[in-house]
């Protein structure tokens, strides 16, 4: 299925049911008095988290929601039936805003969480609810107040705990097919990567977290260029940037430079924020280069650019060094839950 991270849709609550004007005629029963019920409340629209979707692709074919309207009151008091609340299934990780306005109205960020986005009109009210003592034939009622109408724009902001990031041909995707059982799609030109991956990294069977995996950045890529903003947005919900660098292909160490602040410029420019985010560094492709040379040219790229957070070399064709990788992301992502990083082996899958 083609992913899709962005949908407009419409939502209509159900309208309230109207009041009932009605007075009580029975044998035998003189001035029986105001019977009319009250109207039922219209249905309300809620979004709920659903866990298993991982696309707004259902939208594109779905684009009117409404909700069940109120029923109307009726004599001897009787009220009408409440509208049922209409459940809209979205992803994990689905902002909601509205259309007309760019207001925020909530987020989705956990599986079966309710998100109300349009309330339900209220029941309207029958005549006995005005009986008094100076007015005991009322023949007054009211209508059921309308629901809520509105335009929601959904986006789709995927959830992981580490997310890649580099240029386009880095080995990004190679690395998550070495590292866990999603498939993207791997060849040797840029933009292989067309839309957002997600994979599950098993270090056990009760120790994982999830791997994102999004098109490659070039220069102007915060202002759109390339795949732009589109999917730089999706770093947002990261705990930690895995920055992927193809150090196969750098010569020198001012290329390796250039290549590494190049991405950290689009990420300031698109969010300063995202910018400061923990930043770890991974040289991939190193079965390229010979081993005397390796860590030479790492190590001079590292000390030119005075970085602090951790640094790794991979491979990821033939899994070198992406036992470690693995093992220590999984222990600062236990360290960022506040669970006690565990000492086991990394098995890659």
């Amino acid at each position: 299925m083609k992913f899709v991270d962005e949908a407009t849709i419409r939502v209509e609550a159900g309208d309230g049911g109207n009041g009932c004007l009605s007075f009580r005629r029975e044998k035998f029963v003189p001035r029986g008095g105001p019977d009319g019920g009250n109207g039922g409340d219209g249905g309300s629209v809620q979004l709920i988290g659903r866990r298993a979707l991982n696309t707004l692709a259902d939208f594109r074919h779905r684009r009117l929601f409404r909700a069940a309207r109120g029923g109307n009151g009726s004599g001897r008091n009787r009220t009408g039936a409440s509208g049922s609340d209409l459940l809209i299934d979205v992803p994990v990780g689905t902002v909601v805003r509205d259309a007309e306005t760019s207001e925020l109205i909530g987020e989705v960020t956990s599986d079966g969480q309710l998100l109300l986005v349009a309330r339900g009109g209220k029941g309207g009210l029958g005549n006995a609810c005005f009986k008094s003592s100076i007015n005991r034939a009322p023949r007054r009622t009211t209508l059921g107040t309308r629901g809520d109408r509105r335009e929601l724009t959904l986006e789709l902001q995927v959830l992981a705990d580490v997310g890649l990031l580099g240029l386009p041909n880095a080995g990004k995707s190679t690395l998550l097919r070495a590292v866990s059982d999603a498939r993207p799609k791997i060849a040797d030109y840029p933009f292989t990567t067309l839309y957002p991956h997600l994979g599950v990294v098993r270090v056990e069977s009760h120790r994982s977290f999830v791997m994102a995996d999004i098109p490659g950045l070039i220069e102007g890529a915060a202002q759109g260029a390339g795949l732009g903003t589109r999917f730089l947005k999706h770093l947002q919900r990261t705990r930690i940037l895995l920055h992927i660098v193809d150090i196969g292909a750098i010569a020198t160490t001012a290329q390796g430079i250039a290549a590494i602040n190049g991405v950290y410029t689009e990420l300031q420019n698109f969010n300063a924020e995202l910018a400061k985010r923990e930043r770890w560094l991974a040289f991939n492709k190193i079965d390229l280069i010979a081993p005397e040379l390796r860590e030479q040219r790492c190590q001079e790229i590292v000390e030119a650019l005075s970085w602090k957070a951790p640094v790794f070399r991979i491979s990821a064709i033939n899994g070198e060094g992406c036992r470690e990788l693995m093992g220590a992301l999984m222990k600062r992502i236990e360290q960022l839950h506040g669970k006690p990083p565990a000492n086991v082996s990394y098995a890659i899958r």
